[in-house]
């Protein structure tokens, strides 16, 4: 019955390091190239569940071996499993990268065999994790171990590592809680009898932990102490920038947009699919006022709720022309807002999922999704749109006789503004004699000036600098929101209306499916928090406010033409239609840095390109050495201490090494009770090992330490005794 009992302790004791071990994991599919990591908490749990059994090694390595194979199998060898042409696969796979890893080129590492690694690591930790859990019964390392993985990952990665961080509290205090109960039964030699006892301590143990997560999860909290930690290290490193230092947040769309630079990392975590007839751009919301470090909205009202299937919000006016298209979106758990998404020239919204209404902000286009009075994501629609099709003449001569209102609303600057940006303004549009010309001039003056595309590296402007002016005359670096922003400021400079609008770009084209109507095809795209983008919008009186795209490596979408009809001017409109077709591929901004690097070096971006892994991969390894060096400290320290003691024969060794057995006995369960003598203890040793060899050990130390003998002629016959001891705890 006891046995039963102690199995079933073990067995609790082991699941809960399992779920522990489950959160180094779960952030693997979005911190590196993992795609599916389901297979991996299939093996290891495999792999807990055959440690756990305590199956022999020779049976024990060919189950997890198989185990290996089979993934490594179905994964990426499409020969039949252990056939000879099955194991040249493997081979050439292992012997390739082996010559890549002694070249140190770790980028060229393949799949399979970063598969394999990690495999035979996951492998090693299911047996290291049993030893600490149920034999050594030392969880609280691990516990600590997984709390600060997590935190790391959370604030340096992607990772949302929020409720993981409470996940590992709940499951560490049941550990430790567990571990404490059982280490106290032991110490008073009390025989734990009947699992209806239980309750005795099952119940405080489970108040205690709800008591300490309620408390911790309700009480009020500082707010963070850093902003963010990766500047406020650089700093500390002397690597800030200019502006006062940089701030690296993720990617993705968000609605406070006062305080614009710094940084971010890439994030492709999916938001959306989309079935259109090609690449659009998303629409959220658009903001008016510059404030000199970002946007902020101004004209927040009036809203209007109306039907999905009427919408009255239009961007254009009717003298456009455009062309009847309908769309599909299909949202992700991971979108997070609950905002519609849509294209230009929206006109109403079907086969929703529930009663849903908009509330449309007239101004800025913002449309709420809304069930009854409560905010509401929409998990699915069909967006029917009249896609706008401008003509260029009309663009040309359209004029500048803006409404009051508008002037109003979208030629907003900021007092404080350098003279030497509305300067600059001057320059670009020189010689453009109407609106269309000028917006362009300023669209193109980026691409031909030097003005570099990256989200790294990216300057905050400081207290007494300007956002646009730092990055117009100072950086020359940044991405869209720089572009955007600057082209909006260049434009209100010249007396243009022009307004910053959010929301996302086309995403990556992954399937093409057969219209509803069944002739013909649209495309799906996958839209990513990567694709998170700004733009420009432009006011032209009787047409209505034309998207414009100045940053480098994207194209604007909307679609102009030349009515044949219209003579033509002395520029050739055509060659504006050149200008705006530059690249039918739009990039999210990783894919944009890609090109970028992949046209200059190769090689390198090669390398940049798995940094990610590689460092995941490589910390990996380091952590797991770790945890083997710890757990067999024992064995390596009395390797060490042995051929310490043969070569110096002196009392200070050998006190140290009587010392470092007793540590030993005492680690593998022989523990010495404060009131035991030496020789007491020593009996209690022999009994167990079935011998007299630490009575005669401790007999030799006696004499050196008290009766100062020296025991120099006995030194071998007293090291071949503490040798043999050591190697009986250890084994």
């Amino acid at each position: 019955m006891q046995d039963r009992h102690s199995t079933v302790y073990r067995m609790i004791l082991y699941g809960i390091g399992f779920l522990l071990f489950c959160e180094w994991l779960r952030p693997l599919e979005m911190i590196s190239q993992t795609d599916d990591v389901r297979i991996f908490f299939i093996f290891a749990a495999f792999c807990f569940f055959v440690s756990f059994l305590q199956v022999p090694w020779y049976l024990s390595m060919p189950l997890k071996g198989l185990g290996v194979a089979f993934i490594l199998d179905g994964l990426y060898i499409g020969e039949l499993i252990f056939s000879p042409g099955w194991f040249a696969v493997l081979t050439e796979q292992v012997t390739f990268n082996i010559q890549m890893i002694s070249g140190q080129e770790w980028w060229q590492m393949t799949p399979l065999f970063r598969s394999l690694l990690f495999l035979i690591l996951l492998w090693l930790m299911s047996y290291l994790l049993y030893y600490w859990f149920v034999v050594a019964r030392r969880m609280f390392f691990f516990v600590l171990l997984t709390i600060l993985f997590v935190a790391v990952v959370d604030t340096f990665t992607v990772y949302d590592g929020s409720w993981a961080i409470i996940r590992t509290f709940v499951i560490g205090m049941a550990a430790l809680g567990l571990s404490s109960f059982a280490k106290e039964m032991d110490k008073e030699s009390i025989v734990f009898k009947g699992l209806h006892k239980a309750k005795v301590w099952l119940f405080p143990l489970i108040g205690v932990i709800l008591f300490s997560s309620a408390a911790a999860y309700a009480s009020p909290k500082f707010a963070p102490q850093w902003p963010d930690p990766v500047p406020y290290l650089e700093s500390a490193a002397g690597g800030t920038g200019s502006g006062g230092g940089r701030t690296i947040q993720k990617v993705g769309y968000g609605e406070d947009d006062s305080q614009l630079g710094g940084s971010f990392v890439q994030d492709d975590t999916p938001i959306f699919t989309a079935t259109v007839d090609g690449d659009r751009y998303w629409r959220i919301e658009s903001k008016d006022t510059y404030t000199g470090k970002g946007w902020t909205d101004t004209l927040e009202q009036p809203v209007m709720t109306t039907d999905p299937f009427d919408i009255p919000f239009s961007t254009f006016t009717e003298e456009v022309e455009t062309e009847t298209q309908t769309a599909q979106i299909e949202m992700t758990r991971f979108a997070s807002f609950r905002k519609l998404v849509y294209p230009y020239g929206l006109t109403s919204v079907g086969n929703l999922e529930g009663e849903f209404n908009l509330r449309v902000h007239n101004n800025t286009g913002e449309m709420d999704t809304y069930q009854g009075d409560a905010p509401a994501k929409i998990s699915t629609a069909e967006l029917t749109y009249e896609f706008p099709s401008f003509e260029y003449s009309q663009l040309r001569e359209s004029g500048n006789n803006d409404p009051q209102e508008i002037r109003d609303q979208y030629l907003q600057l900021p007092e404080n503004l350098p003279e030497r940006v509305r300067n600059l303004a001057s320059q670009i549009v020189e010689g453009e004699d109407n609106r269309y010309d000028q917006a362009k001039a300023v669209e193109r003056y980026f691409s031909a000036n030097g003005f570099e595309y990256s989200t790294t590296d990216v300057p905050v402007p400081g207290d007494d600098e300007d956002y646009v002016d730092q990055f117009l005359f100072e950086s020359q670096i940044g991405y869209c929101d720089n572009y955007s922003t600057s082209m909006v400021v260049l434009l209100r400079s010249e007396g243009i209306p022009a307004r910053w609008v959010k929301g996302f770009t086309g995403g990556e084209r992954i399937d093409s499916v057969e219209n509803e109507e069944g002739d013909g095809v649209q495309n799906v795209y996958e839209v990513t928090s990567g694709n998170a983008h700004s733009w420009v919008e432009v006011y032209f009186p009787d047409v209505g406010w034309v998207p414009f795209e100045p940053t480098q490596g994207f194209s604007n979408n909307a679609d102009f033409y030349t009515d044949v009809d219209v003579e033509e001017t002395e520029e050739d409109p055509a060659a504006g239609a050149a200008d705006d077709t530059q690249d039918e591929t739009m990039g999210n901004p990783q894919q944009v840095e890609e090109e970028d690097e992949a046209s200059g070096n190769a090689d390198e971006a090669s390398s940049s390109g798995s940094t990610t892994f590689t460092a995941v991969l490589t910390g990996t390894v380091l952590l797991a050495a770790g945890i083997l060096l710890y757990v067999t400290r024992y064995r390596w320290m009395a390797a060490l201490l042995i051929r310490r003691y043969r070569r110096s024969e002196d009392e200070e060794t050998y006190e140290k090494a009587y010392h470092f057995l007793l540590k030993v006995l005492n680690h593998k369960g022989l523990k010495r009770k404060p009131d035991q003598t030496l020789r007491d203890y020593a009996l209690k040793v022999d009994q167990h090992f079935q011998s007299n060899e630490m009575r005669r050990l401790t007999s030799n130390y006696e004499r050196v330490i008290y009766g100062n003998e020296s025991q120099k002629t006995q030194w071998q016959k007293v090291t071949e005794l503490w040798e043999n001891l050591i190697k009986k705890t250890l084994s």
